[in-house]
């Protein structure tokens, strides 16, 4: 099973940016869909964004042009840059391998 270690979530003032990563482990990261997916309390978790194995991305309305996914398959990263934060933003950030697995999240806290 694939283990996933999110990272670099935090405080940060509206306006600013975070960059969110996932480390994978195992050899087959480049073969997968990869996604974030985020979830406030009381609430469903839901999608933030997700990119292939080719790289073809997908990203909910509420963070298009804000927020982009990308991959190192070489380093078996997942990346999530944050630009111009909103305090409705705030959430845990989760990690997702498409063939079932979840990192244990990260709590991202938009805030004045």
């Amino acid at each position: 099973q694939v283990q996933l270690v999110e990272s670099g979530g935090g405080l940060v003032q509206p306006g600013g940016s975070l960059r969110l990563s996932c480390a994978a482990s195992g050899s087959i990261f480049g073969i997968r869909t990869m996604g974030w997916y985020r979830q406030v309390p009381g609430k469903q978790r839901e999608l933030v964004a997700h990119i292939t194995s080719g790289g073809s991305t997908n990203y909910a309305g509420s963070v298009k042009g804000r927020f982009t996914i990308s991959r190192d398959n070489v380093k078996n990263t997942l990346y999530l840059q944050m630009n111009s934060l909103k305090p409705e933003d705030t959430a845990v950030y989760y990690c997702y391998d498409y063939s079932g697995s979840w990192g244990q999240g990260t709590q991202v806290t938009v805030s004045s």
